[in-house]
């Protein structure tokens, strides 16, 4: 179980930039991918997680999350 600072950062700094609303599902919790704290305390390479995206910047928030977890060798799927 590692914790990368780096990814957790770049995680937020990029959901930051959108108005969307942002939410990691892991398990039986809802993370806003806008908090570091909340990513420090689930984020684990080895879990698959579920990206919820809803607001007007959508589309564009959900391929620039798409990319930062893939960059940092994270499971994500995007839910529809």
């Amino acid at each position: 179980m590692s914790n990368n600072n780096a990814a957790v950062v770049e995680i937020a700094q990029t959901a930051s930039k959108f108005t969307s609303s942002i939410v990691l599902h892991s398990e039986n919790k809802y993370i806003d991918v806008k908090s570091i704290l909340g990513l420090f305390t689930t984020l684990v390479s080895s879990h698959s997680y579920e990206l919820h995206v809803h607001g007007p910047d959508a589309e564009e928030a959900k391929k620039a999350m798409t990319e930062v977890f893939q960059k940092h060798g994270l499971h994500i799927s995007v839910a529809s």
